[in-house]
């Protein structure tokens, strides 16, 4: 007996030092990524990506991050690498995006005192403080920086509905905390104009203050509340409401509300601070840190968001130099961070009436920067977060049951009409034809119908079917809109088609078309018209336009001219073949006269092509419709090799919520989606040596580039599954199956992938 007993030991030791061995070759996917790419420019010239350095899990509801603006802007991120100053660390913030908002409760600790006025007026610093970068870090799920003012350690994490704070004080000397539920973004700013209409902080005892604020901005009319646990009690307490200061009272109500939390006794040990958030109640809030994190363990916290990060970016598994590897995983890790689940731990919400509901699956993502990820981001969901596809799916789906129509562009629940097209349409075809499942598809489809025809902001479908074309005088943004619709109607168009509802397919079949009714051939151009079927003069293809009052959406009419994605043999057709289609294409690359006009998101030129904004992504790959796909491979590596760095200006213009991150990883896996919903990947110039996507099916789909360098950007060769294969695409039916594809690279053009398959209008 006692023989048994040692050797059962002997074999638990034996197994645990095999499972310590494992552990400790484990791959650390985290250690590749770097939060500071997009985050600024060194020199304060320009901004690259508006992304934040801060901590947040996955698709988290929580983004703890510093600011260093007192009203941000742009970036809309609030954070900018150039800056020198911080003032201080808000629970939520937007990654990517072109348009500021959220930046709730502010938390800083300073050296102390009642400075209620804030940074930014001449000769004051309120409460701020600057820093170095020396002394700043960031890995996901973590940041730390040392603020040099009030010589204290700031130290962040977060899980899902929570953030975490760890304060040491160099000095042992008392400090305070300031919490400001006024912080914002700018409030000056003229659209979508953002206003305080009530806040609230309530003291509950010396260890735990909890607070609400009812905010207008991008998203309108948003409430958000929490609470707040100190570690050690505060011995102070003083209020701001309005021009009001209070000492020692439990409660404070204005527009203008702040806080300052007094520690006298903290010496130079941590003050942990941990703040649970929620959209729907203090209730919600209490929950949400109840569920999430038990105690002060500031390390455990931080610990578990990197293993769920570590989790996440194990997806795709690459071999290549340090650099590609540090931009790979930080591209993954930006992907992750939208949409944003906003139910609570028990999945109760507010939706978009403002009522509150209860998700079954306890999640309600938004954050839906649709214009931007129905390019690439949502495709590689599809890969890399199939059950989270068919969560963001449902959760659009939930806003036409109370709404009417799928989002456009919704934040926080709620639609802003931002950006135009109705691209919630081809993510949920995409994963319709990709059959990923928990989607009711026979709801989706009465979705995306019912979007396709009930008229909204920048989408009045009485104009379509009267003109067939938005005219211009009736309709700003008209020749984008209508491109993108068009794009939008082929969807629904295949949807139907597959489900059975012909009369359907046949009524947007022919409106997908409309877009041909805007094409001057004398030109060349997709050119807007009045409503009397006049062209609308002067026409430059040069110009450029923003967001309304000009024909063509953050682009111009060379950009848009190839956003035929849904049949890019047409396009070829109306250009006159594809001789001229090349041609045209050519010069489209090497035209450098800048547009007019520009604004911030027209950057990264080669040409008219903008990689800084998303209507030029696709076009790079059209050469592989044509005899000359070794151009698709020059274009997609200069973009690569130029475009995308590891520096804080990582990025040519918004990242987008993963858009721009989502594009560079495609291509450097050597593939990419022309059309997001048609289950066809045109093939680029593959830069790893090797890359292995963990599919959902259980399967691994292997990239193998060989002979790949700075030089050998050329397809010579194709093996998929071992054999030669002769097509210029790849399906995601081959994809999904499993095996190995490997390229073959050389530092010159094989023509004779001119004779290779052109990729087919769809496959299912």
């Amino acid at each position: 007996m006692k023989r048994k007993i040692l050797l059962t030991a002997g074999w638990i030791f034996l197994v645990q030092v095999f499972s310590w061995a494992q552990n400790s070759t484990e791959i650390r996917y985290t250690d590749y990524v770097n939060p500071f790419i997009g985050t600024g420019s060194v020199d304060s010239l320009s901004l690259s990506g508006s992304n934040f350095p801060g901590a947040i899990v996955p698709f988290g509801f929580v983004q703890l991050s510093p600011d260093t603006y007192v009203a941000p802007e742009d970036p809309a991120s609030g954070y900018d690498y150039a800056d020198t100053v911080i003032v201080g660390f808000s629970h939520t913030h937007l990654s990517g995006t072109g348009v500021a908002d959220l930046f709730d409760f502010l938390f800083m600790p300073f050296k102390g005192g009642e400075k209620w006025y804030a940074c930014g007026k001449k000769g004051e610093r309120g409460y701020s403080s600057s820093f170095k970068h020396d002394n700043e870090t960031a890995s996901p799920g973590y940041y730390r920086v040392f603020l040099e003012d009030p010589k204290i350690n700031v130290e962040l994490t977060a899980t899902e509905h929570c953030g975490m704070h760890r304060y040491i004080s160099e000095t042992g000397k008392p400090f305070s905390l300031m919490i400001d539920l006024n912080h914002s973004l700018d409030k000056k700013r003229p659209y979508w104009t953002c206003r305080i209409l009530d806040a609230q902080i309530k003291v509950l005892d010396d260890h735990t203050i909890e607070g609400y604020r009812w905010i207008t901005g991008w998203a309108n009319l948003r409430k958000i509340y929490f609470i707040a646990k100190f570690s050690k009690p505060f011995d102070k307490s003083v209020f701001k409401a309005g021009s009001h200061i209070y000492t020692n009272v439990k409660i404070a109500n204005d527009k203008d509300v702040k806080a300052i939390l007094t520690f006298d006794h903290v010496g130079k040990a941590p003050l942990i601070v941990k703040v649970g958030l929620s959209s729907v109640s203090y209730n919600g809030a209490k929950n949400n840190l109840d569920s999430e994190i038990q105690g002060f363990d500031f390390n455990k916290v931080k610990n578990r968001a990197q293993k769920l990060w570590n989790k996440e970016l194990s997806v795709i598994d690459i071999k290549g130099t340090r650099k590609q590897k540090e931009i790979f995983y930080t591209a993954l890790y930006h992907t992750f961070i939208h949409p944003n689940n906003i139910a609570d731990v028990n999945g109760d919400y507010i939706d978009i009436n403002g009522e509150l509901k209860n998700a079954p699956d306890k999640k309600l993502y938004s954050t839906f920067s649709l214009w931007d990820t129905f390019r690439a981001a949502h495709p590689l969901f599809t890969f890399t977060e199939e059950k989270r596809t068919a969560a963001f799916i449902n959760s659009m789906i939930r806003q036409y049951v109370d709404y009417g129509y799928l989002p456009v562009w919704q934040l926080w629940g709620q639609e802003t009409y931002c950006m135009i097209g109705n691209h919630a349409i081809p993510v949920i075809v995409d994963a319709f034809h990709k059959h990923i499942p928990g989607i009711d598809y026979q709801l989706a489809y009465k979705a995306i119908k019912a979007s396709s025809e009930t008229p909204h902001l920048n989408s009045d479908f009485s104009l379509l079917d009267k003109y067939h074309y938005f005219p211009e005088n009736l309709q700003s943004q008209s020749v984008s809109i209508t491109l993108e619709i068009a794009y939008d109607d082929w969807c629904v168009a295949q949807m139907a088609k597959e489900t059975g509802h012909n009369d359907d397919y046949n009524y947007f079949i022919k409106r997908s078309n409309d877009y041909k009714n805007l094409f001057d051939s004398t030109m060349g151009f997709f050119r807007a018209k009045d409503d009397r079927g006049n062209w609308i003069k002067p026409f430059s293809p040069l110009k450029y336009g923003g967001n309304g009052g000009y024909p063509f959406t953050e682009g111009n009419a060379w950009q848009y001219l190839w956003f035929v994605p849904e049949n890019m043999y047409a396009l070829i057709d109306m250009l006159g073949g594809e001789k001229k289609f090349t041609e045209k294409l050519d010069t489209f690359f090497t035209l450098n006269a800048k547009p007019e006009d520009v604004n911030g998101n027209a950057s990264g030129f080669i040409g008219q092509y903008a990689h800084g904004n998303e209507p030029s992504h696709h076009i790079a790959y059209l050469y592989d419709y044509t005899s000359s796909p070794w151009k698709t491979q020059y274009y997609t590596n200069k973009i690569i090799k130029e475009l995308y760095t590891d520096s804080p200006a990582g990025y040519s213009g918004n990242e987008d919520c993963g858009q721009m991150s989502a594009w560079y990883i495609f291509s450097s896996l050597g593939f990419y989606p022309v059309n997001p919903a048609n289950n066809v990947y045109c093939f680029g110039s593959p830069q790893l040596k090797d890359a292995v996507i963990h599919l959902a099916n259980g399967k691994n789909f292997e990239v193998v580039t060989h002979h790949v360098s700075d030089k050998n950007i050329y397809i010579q060769k194709i093996l998929l599954y071992g054999k030669r294969y002769k097509k210029n695409f790849i399906t995601y039916k081959e994809i999904i199956s499993g095996g190995k594809i490997e390229f073959y690279m050389g530092p010159e053009p094989n023509k004779a992938l001119s004779k290779y398959e052109k990729p087919p209008l769809i496959s299912l």
